[in-house]
């Protein structure tokens, strides 16, 4: 075995996103474009010689070869260790576990997270920092620049890796441990919720339908619910990871995951369903005919924090993003605690979970998560759904009403408009910002514009600054609308326009969402000039 170094050149458009690089798959599978993107990576890197990286994806389509080209790439860096999950799986919660408990110098991530699969679908690479989270600006900066500058990468000519048994191998000097992807995940689950509470209420009769859309969290979710939990056999649907996610677009949320809504309907539904994503970092939780929305997940989960065991001393802090409604915003105020407002991109979240200063942390788009691992984590919201459901006896919807008693109701709706001409939407963005030092004081359709502005997030932590991460058109009343674009996608762009009202009177809380919202998307679409400026008359996904 040697190292042999290929001469290679700059591919424009490798700059990661708000979740690393994410292009087709057949952008990936063009000569040096995985290998330039990695080289890139790990010459940005400091100190790594000697140290341990964890390694694992999806499964999706381009998985396993990337896997085998990174091992080769790595021991040509010089790294000492390779952990890498067996067949090359891991979730993302997953890894971001194992860097922590390992003491690893960081990790690779391979996926699109929520984005279709298959040969025609995305595929993705993020690198990971050794607090198990995402690369923070800085880092991804620097990546981004070596991309740009790129001469030469280095690989090992070593034969494959067999990544189905686990056991020790090496390549020249780097050892490499194919290891169980879901062993530590669920150990570090029995440590922080009550599993005999939650297995004694599905001894009492309790049903779930839990639809891991043919990606990752299937094998964890049979392991922890149907092994761990001793809920029913065929309570995980869909459950064998495929690299195409068996044609799902795996999106957990009403319209992407429709096979589990329309299980949950009617007298004969299960108690309780969830569904996770393609990486298994987000969740969908839903009721018999309920579903509830993930800025009110964050809200409940926070309220009832201390009835999982290792939430019990109660909670330091909350973080949620911008889009997300500011549901969170109202208990923490009854606890006492901090909110903090922060950027798209769960990045933004690691340094006030360093820091201390945060518990549990939400983003509108079915993330949430803690301090217990520095990503957002979709089997850890479903286990702490049913612990606290296990706590108190009540059903999904009694305990989302019963919030909504207490401290009012966030309506609540997000509008995507996806693969719409880049340019177009830049130009819907620059259209809004013009406006903006305007609308402040303005009546709009009886609404009083108390604030517009560009949000612009200073870092507690560390002093960091980062703009342009959304326009906000907040009112008097507390009501918002908010213009995004996404870092998420690969075709295009994708508008998001995020839609929220406050109503603190019980007896209005079972109006149809896009009903309750109806004046303030009229305003949104007429601001934003949305309709002339993309060519559509309808979002492509309401949430």
């Amino acid at each position: 075995m040697a190292t042999t170094t290929i001469s290679t050149q700059p591919i424009p458009g490798q700059k990661p996103g708000t979740s690393g690089l994410r292009k087709k798959v057949t952008i990936f599978r063009e000569p040096s474009y995985l290998e330039n993107f990695v080289q890139s990576i790990f010459d940005s890197l400091e100190g790594s010689q000697g140290q341990t990286l964890v390694l694992g994806g999806d499964g999706r389509f381009h998985n396993r070869v990337a896997v085998q080209t990174i091992l080769k790439m790595a021991a040509a860096h010089g790294f000492g260790r390779v952990m890498v999950g067996r067949g090359g799986l891991f979730s993302t919660p997953a890894i971001s576990c194992v860097i922590r408990k390992a003491g690893a110098f960081g990790g690779i991530v391979l996926s699109a997270s929520h984005n279709p699969g298959g040969p025609d679908g995305d595929f993705g690479i993020k690198y990971n920092v050794g607090n198990g989270g995402p690369a923070p600006e800085k880092v991804t900066d620097a990546i981004y620049a070596k991309t740009g500058t790129i001469r030469e990468y280095r690989i090992s000519d070593a034969p494959d890796v067999d990544l189905d048994t686990i056991g020790r191998y090496a390549i020249e000097n780097m050892t490499i441990d194919v290891i169980d992807p879901v062993a530590d995940y669920a150990a570090l689950m029995q440590d922080l919720f009550d599993f005999d509470a939650i297995r004694a209420l599905f001894a009492r009769g309790f049903t779930m339908r839990f639809d891991a859309m043919s990606a990752i969290g299937g094998p964890y979710a049979k392991t922890i619910l149907e092994g761990l939990l001793s809920a029913p056999a065929g309570t995980v649907t869909h459950g064998e990871p495929l690299e195409d996610f068996g044609g799902h677009h795996p999106d957990p949320n009403p319209v992407n995951a429709a096979d589990l809504i329309a299980h949950m309907s009617g007298a004969a539904a299960p108690d309780f369903g969830a569904a996770s994503d393609g990486d298994a970092d987000r969740n969908m939780i839903v009721g018999r005919d309920f579903c509830v929305a993930p800025s009110d997940s964050l809200a409940i989960l926070a309220a009832n924090a201390t009835l999982a065991p290792g939430y019990r001393d109660g909670l330091v802090g909350i973080a949620r993003s911008m889009p997300t409604s500011t549901a969170a915003d109202r208990v923490a105020a009854a606890l006492g605690i901090r909110c903090y407002e922060t950027p798209t991109g769960w990045k933004f979240f690691g340094n006030l979970l360093d820091a201390g200063m945060a518990t549990l942390c939400g983003e509108e788009s079915y993330g949430t998560g803690s301090n217990h691992i520095r990503e957002k984590d979709g089997l850890w919201a479903v286990l702490f759904w049913l612990n606290i459901l296990a706590a108190n006896g009540k059903t999904v919807d009694t305990l989302v009403r019963e919030h909504w008693a207490r401290f009012g109701r966030n309506y609540y709706s997000r509008h995507d408009y996806e693969a719409i001409d880049s340019a177009a939407a830049a130009a819907l963005m620059e259209h809004l910002r013009a406006q903006l030092p305007s609308l402040a004081g303005r009546d709009l359709d009886g609404y009083t514009v108390a604030l517009a502005d560009d949000f612009e997030y200073t870092d507690p932590v560390d002093g960091s600054v980062s703009k342009q991460q959304g326009v906000r058109i907040v009112f008097a009343d507390g009501s918002r609308i908010v213009f995004r674009l996404s870092g998420t996608g690969t075709e295009g762009a994708t508008l998001r326009l995020y839609l929220e009202r406050y109503e603190a009177d019980l007896t209005k809380h079972d109006i149809p969402t896009q009903t309750a919202l109806a004046d303030l998307i009229a305003i949104a679409g007429r601001v934003a000039d949305i309709a002339a400026r993309t060519g559509r008359t309808e979002p492509t996904v309401v949430t």
